[in-house]
């Protein structure tokens, strides 16, 4: 159960809502038996999306619901879910971006369905489907799935989706990112139209409300805080580094650090690349990327939690569904080219209402790349060190960055195929 407690959120310590009645989940209307399980683990008082979520949940409403990672989205549809399953006896889907996130939610509902006999079924590509053929003959109520697997189970007629009263998308920004659309328009044209449907996401890109006008009805919008917000406890700062230098920066700062470190690179081969390189600074490291099995994605995530691994150096598919409580910095080796996974990746640290922080590593040319992630933060990052090697000319406008179609566009007006023909 060491996942449970960091999904879960918070338990509202805050000084100032010890002063006020504080809520519990028997106020927000999940019943006693339920709460008693909660209670087993110390969770007593939700935070604010299940604050806002559960109600809403409980009334079969749609919801979008935006919020930072760690703020405890799991339990904010996970009881609901429960509750409808035990009075209505209906059925859920749960659709994640990333095996480990699927695997953390499906303790989670575990957990908290068991002690009714909820059964539920994990679904997720990079192991054998023969135990999850098994699973789902055993017809369970919740079936928590990463697209591209449910799609093989579908095409392969080992479930059916026609008998599915809720629908859950969460990570939905991740789950577009990574091109999963035409696999959640497939799936979403098999379920009932009559169905609930709850979407949860970091940020709100117009891709998402696309998807919301077409597969919600009248939806219930949450939003705990604006969307591509980033936690409120992260100290956030900015190293100017040049590419050549970035290794030999990480390897001061891991030594220098005594908590657990994650760091994040661009492509898997850099990621292998940095870990080994860590390894022979003495410095315990291990990589989890798309190339590595699921075993070893499992090892290294188990080896990172318990300490035996100070750093773990990751990719952005496969860190989607990190959870470990504790991180104390994130750094961010490579930028993200898309501004609203650094909303994603730094909130693995500062989680459930704790202090956190994180370090990007910005080249002098990525000023573009800055001001964007700035933009979207609504705040401006200090910069702690190299602020004179920025070369702040390099905006979102710089030509450098631009594909060379578009800057041939620009220069001679229209599309043209080689610098050697003639104006079009």
């Amino acid at each position: 159960m060491s996942h449970i407690c960091d999904l879960v959120g918070d338990r509202v310590t805050n000084n100032n809502m010890t002063q006020k009645k504080m809520i519990t989940f028997a106020d927000l209307g999940i019943s006693k038996s339920l709460a008693k399980i909660l209670t087993s683990k110390k969770i007593i008082n939700p935070t604010k999306i299940q604050e806002k979520c559960i109600s809403f949940g409980l009334n079969n409403k749609d919801i979008i619901g935006i919020a930072q990672t760690g703020t405890g989205k799991t339990l904010a549809f996970g009881l609901p879910i429960i509750e409808k399953i035990r009075k209505t006896k209906g059925k859920c889907l749960i659709l994640a971006p990333t095996r480990e996130l699927a695997d953390q939610i499906y303790e989670v509902m575990t957990f908290i369905g068991q002690p009714f006999d909820i059964k539920t079924a994990l679904l997720i590509g990079g192991v054998s489907a023969v135990p999850q053929k098994k699973a789902l003959s055993r017809n369970p109520q919740i079936l928590i799935a990463t697209p591209g697997r449910l799609i093989d189970h579908l095409h392969r007629e080992n479930c059916r989706l026609d008998n599915i009263t809720t629908v859950v998308l969460d990570e939905a920004d991740r789950m577009l990112d990574i091109g999963f659309m035409p696999q959640i328009n497939e799936i979403l044209k098999t379920v009932p139209k009559k169905r609930q449907t709850l979407l949860f996401s970091a940020t709100m890109p117009p891709a998402i409300t696309k998807l919301s006008n077409n597969y919600m009805l009248d939806p219930v919008k949450i939003e705990i805080a604006p969307s591509g917000t980033s936690a409120e406890k992260i100290h956030q700062e900015i190293f100017i580094v040049p590419p050549e230098n970035k290794q030999n920066r990480l390897n001061k700062i891991a030594k220098n650090t005594k908590g657990k470190i994650l760091v994040f690179t661009r492509t898997k081969f850099k990621a292998k690349k940095v870990a080994k390189v860590l390894r022979k600074q003495n410095i315990s490291a291990v990589e989890i990327h798309s190339n590595r099995s699921v075993g070893q994605r499992n090892r290294a995530l188990e080896g990172f939690k318990s300490g035996k691994f100070q750093v773990m150096v990751a990719t952005d598919v496969a860190a989607r569904g990190i959870d470990v409580k504790d991180i104390s910095l994130v750094i961010n080796f490579d930028l993200p080219e898309d501004a609203g996974d650094y909303v994603h990746r730094i909130g693995r640290t500062g989680r459930a209402g704790k202090n956190g922080k994180a370090i990007s590593f910005v080249e002098p040319r990525q000023n573009y790349k800055l001001k964007k992630i700035e933009k979207l933060i609504k705040k401006n990052i200090t910069i702690t060190s190299g602020k004179k090697k920025l070369n702040k000319k390099n905006t979102s406008k710089s030509r450098n960055h631009l594909p060379s179609r578009i800057r041939r566009k620009r220069k001679y007006g229209k599309y043209r195929t080689s610098y050697n023909h003639k104006k079009i």
